[in-house]
């Protein structure tokens, strides 16, 4: 989507860098038939089989005309369609062929089509095309951006709103581990809006997601999104996903919404402001607590200090935030220094 850059006490809030090249994965072999995800990964394979027996071969310009674009990233871009027929308005994402595996689009397509039933995940067509310079599949437009283009630096988006968003995620996030996937993409950039309010958000983009238990190694720069899990992981063989790691992206993005801007830059120990935040998670001191937390209440604290714990098997899972919405999460009338940028 739109590019919009916080530079506060870290970082640009868009964390550019998430994507599938920062992985290597390992999804075969008997060890994977025997992991969490294994039922997911079947049925996805079956849907997969038969959408590629399926798939509409046409050119754009054919049965839809192209509007405006809606947002752009690394791999594809997404543009607003009225169906020349019916009018009814699409978003069409596509993906160039030239870039693009075809097994890749199939599976992301999949992934989305299995999950759209859900009331914040994104609404699918169920229809897939090719034509010959793209990939492309067709879903429901959000005319109102995404979540990113709502936080304000310094600030991020008022409390009511960052409650309803959390609220809505949680049970989105819930449904997809339900069903035997990570989804390994929370961010503001994934979360289309219906209002500006956010009395009706969708996350998007489910490129990234894998069934439980895929092993991954990373191979890219870590971004503040990552567990430090993955951001420590030197086993030659990976680490098998969890929906832990859902959940620390998560306590991220809740930090983005009540202020504006990232915790840290890396979540590395190399990172002073990540490093100031391992300090008080192991002590629980109020003397350890990092100067740009100050503006939290103490049970906005203790919400994102469970998401964030840097033991994933005692991290809370997503639905642990829902726990805090009847609880005030920022301190009223704070007045704190602006944080320096990292130089």
């Amino acid at each position: 989507m739109m590019k919009y850059k916080i530079t506060v006490s870290t970082a640009p809030l868009r964390a550019e860098g998430m994507t599938g090249s920062g992985f290597e994965e390992d999804m075969e072999g008997s060890e994977m038939a025997q992991c969490p995800g294994a039922a997911a990964l079947a049925l996805l394979d079956e849907m997969l089989e038969i959408t590629a027996q399926s798939l509409v071969h046409t050119e754009v310009a054919e049965h839809y005309q192209i509007i405006r674009e809606l947002g752009r990233g690394k791999y594809g871009h997404v543009v607003l369609v009225i169906h020349r027929q019916r009018g009814t308005p699409m978003a069409l994402k596509l993906l160039p062929k030239a870039h693009t595996k075809r097994h890749t689009f199939l599976y992301e397509y999949c992934v989305a089509l299995s999950l759209a039933t859900h009331p914040a995940i994104i609404g699918m067509f169920g229809i897939a095309i090719e034509s010959s310079q793209h990939y492309g599949f067709l879903f429901e437009p959000a005319l109102h951006r995404d979540l990113i283009s709502i936080i304000k630096p310094h600030d991020g988006i008022p409390e009511p709103a960052a409650k309803q968003c959390t609220t809505q995620l949680a049970s989105a996030l819930e449904f997809i581990h339900s069903r035997g996937l990570v989804y390994r993409d929370v961010k503001p950039e994934n979360v289309l809006l219906f209002d500006p309010e956010c009395r009706r958000i969708k996350l998007t983009d489910f490129g990234l997601t894998r069934p439980k238990g895929t092993r991954l190694k990373l191979v890219a720069g870590v971004i503040p999104y990552t567990a430090p899990e993955l951001s420590n992981t030197t086993s030659a063989q990976g680490l098998p996903i969890d929906t832990s790691l859902d959940a620390w992206a998560f306590g991220v993005l809740l930090f983005c919404l009540l202020t504006g801007y990232f915790p840290w830059e890396q979540s590395l120990p190399a990172d002073p402001f990540f490093e100031d935040f391992m300090l008080w998670q192991e002590s629980g001191l109020d003397k350890d607590l990092p100067r740009h937390w100050k503006r939290l209440t103490v049970e906005a604290m203790r919400m994102l200090r469970s998401l964030l714990a840097l033991d994933p098997v005692q991290r809370s899972p997503v639905s642990g935030a829902l726990c805090y919405v009847n609880c005030p999460w920022r301190v009223e009338n704070w007045r704190g220094e602006e944080q320096a940028v990292r130089p």
